[in-house]
């Protein structure tokens, strides 16, 4: 269930801080969120599938510690991501 190819490029399209850009913090999180709505209309179909389970929950982790990040570094720039993604509130 990974993200496809063109999935992938169109995410890191809309969340890039530069031509070039397929690391930042706002692209990882962005692909993140992808895989946490995917996992979890999975999770709500199979429901004794407790290693993807864990898998989602590793996700949500190491989003919370990247939006972390980025909220120490640029608070301007966290409140952009999760207003765009639509998490947080």
């Amino acid at each position: 269930m990974p993200l496809n190819t063109t999935k992938k490029q169109e995410l890191i399209n809309s969340h890039q801080t530069h031509g070039t850009d397929t690391g930042s913090v706002e692209v990882q999180v962005a692909m993140l969120s992808e895989r946490v709505v995917q996992l979890t209309g999975h999770l709500q179909q199979n429901k004794h599938d407790f290693s993807s389970r864990q898998g989602l929950l590793k996700m949500i982790g190491r989003r919370k510690r990247l939006l972390g990040y980025l909220r120490a570094q640029s608070e301007e720039r966290y409140s952009q991501l999760i207003a765009k993604l639509g998490i947080r509130g």
